[in-house]
């Protein structure tokens, strides 16, 4: 039976999952890798070691389900974005660690060229805010600090890719240096309404046009796995998109209006905004959608950098809980939080704020403050922050949201959720497959090879698992988030600054 593989290279992680033609998972395989911090507020991943650690889980996840390689009629592709490899292109190896989206040391660049006036240039083309968050300053960095590399760059020897165009050089043996048009659109080196690279930009920043790879759409047959990858004749892959667009596109929140938030190390809240860009006016992202069947839509995103990364903390840093899924039974040992808040500005502010001076704070601790109330206000540290973006979404647009969609891994967080609901006043509503990342490559892969036949036949296939309804009080939610705020206010510009 034909089965689609979706691979999933996250922050944290690679995943692959086979999905039949329900789009129900037949098989997940996952392999954490390597966590590289080698300053403070700087973030690395071995480009050597996510490769050989995806190309690992795919071939595990295809003996999981029992299927034979030839039974893999596509290969989809989701990855986190922004994170940037720079390598050469003769011998296929990276000049030096991937700079992850989460690294900041590219911060004092980006304070240079805003005072030199650039944001308003950089927002008109790319509908991104001017941070170190994205790939263009990455670029830069790489080129000016790692020895012979701006060299080798303006001779044409250099390749630059995110994580989907890493992977696919490497499943096309070098065939294909390409990019999906959502990836594209978060380096700040893309000009969004015309969807090319934009020369001034790449002026601006300094980076050749020999570096980048070429941009295509979302769904199409961009080659073939080569070298008897997975034992298998080639495979066609066939869709790409960064993952939060993954996840939009997994949700089928095709119509203007429709929102949803994916709860993993980040949290990243996704509205689509129909097929014009919206320029947000409150520090919020106008980014590509997709690009499908000729026709590109848009979406406005908030982005959270710590999100589940927190509970990740407790674990590996505090070591209050040993797994992860226990957080939240601890959690829930405490009927609220005890008066603590948990700030977890580890790399920065994210949206609405864009703080990157912001550190974490932990505040309102007393001596009966136990490791239940750190737990319960590290799970609603990631609540209060998507509440903030959800304020800065309704006020930039239009669309009074129904409901919220949510996926990814936090969102089987009961407690989590309910709290999520009771916040934002609107209903959240929770698919019966979470991983909808992986599931929208899969749909965009499946789409692009006749697999599925239409997104009508997509949303024939949705099943929905839990319903949401807030249930606290309104004036205690704002109670709680104006002492939330008042937290907030307390950790930024702590790095360098004044408070």
């Amino acid at each position: 039976m034909p089965h689609i593989l979706a691979l999933d290279q996250g922050t944290t992680s690679c995943r692959a999952i086979v999905f039949n033609h329900a789009g129900e998972i037949q098989a997940v395989a996952q392999q954490e890798f390597e966590q590289h911090f080698p300053k403070p507020g700087w973030v690395e991943h071995d480009a050597h070691e996510i490769w050989s650690t995806q190309i690992g889980v795919a071939t595990e996840v295809v003996a999981r389900a029992s299927l034979r390689p030839s039974d893999i009629v596509a290969i989809g592709i989701t990855n986190q974005r922004e994170t940037t490899v720079l390598w050469d292109r003769e011998t296929g190896h990276p000049i030096h660690h991937a700079i992850v989206w989460q690294d900041r040391r590219t911060a004092p660049l980006c304070d240079q060229l805003q005072a030199a006036g650039n944001a308003d240039l950089i927002q008109e083309r790319t509908g991104l805010l001017l941070d170190a968050y994205f790939s263009a300053t990455k670029i830069a960095w790489l080129l000016d600090n790692v020895p012979g590399a701006r060299a080798k760059a303006e001779a044409g020897k250099l390749a630059f890719g995110t994580i989907d165009t890493w992977l696919v050089w490497n499943l096309t043996g070098g065939a294909q240096h390409i990019t999906d048009i959502t990836n594209a659109s978060r380096t700040m080196l893309l000009n969004i309404h015309t969807g090319e690279w934009d020369e001034e930009l790449l002026k601006l920043f300094n980076i050749p046009r020999s570096l980048l790879p070429e941009v295509r759409s979302s769904s199409e047959i961009y080659g073939e796995t080569t070298g008897g990858l997975l034992n298998a004749r080639g495979i066609p892959i066939a869709g790409i998109a960064g993952d939060q667009q993954a996840a939009l596109f997994g949700q089928l929140c095709l119509e203007p209006g429709q929102t949803k938030t994916t709860y993993g190390t980040g949290c990243f809240m996704l509205k689509s905004t129909g097929t014009k860009p919206l320029i947000s006016k409150n520090r919020l992202l106008s980014t590509i959608a997709c690009r499908r069947n000729n026709q590109t839509t848009y979406a406005l995103e908030g982005s959270v950098f710590i999100g589940g990364a927190v509970v990740q903390w407790l674990r590996d840093g505090l070591e209050i809980i040993r797994k992860s899924s226990e957080v939240s039974q601890l959690a829930a040992s405490v009927p609220d939080n005890g008066g603590v808040f948990l700030v977890p500005a580890f790399a920065g502010l994210g949206a609405p704020h864009w703080d990157p001076a912001a550190r974490g704070l932990m505040i309102g601790l007393t001596r009966g403050t136990t490791k239940a109330h750190i737990a319960r206000a590290a799970v609603e540290s990631i609540a209060f922050q998507v509440a903030d973006l959800l304020s800065a979404m309704q006020a930039d647009s239009e669309n009074d949201l129904t409901e919220m969609r949510v996926d990814g891994g936090a969102s089987k967080d009961d407690l989590l959720m309910q709290f999520q609901a009771d916040l934002l006043g609107v209903p959240l509503v929770r698919p019966k497959e979470i991983e909808t990342t992986a599931l929208g490559a899969a749909y965009l892969a499946g789409l692009a090879v006749g697999f599925w036949q239409g997104t009508d036949e997509l949303v024939h296939l949705q099943q929905i698992d839990r319903r949401y309804e807030p249930k606290m009080p309104r004036s205690k939610v704002d109670a709680l988030r104006g002492e939330w705020q008042r937290a907030v206010e307390r950790c930024k510009l702590w790095e360098g600054g004044s408070r």
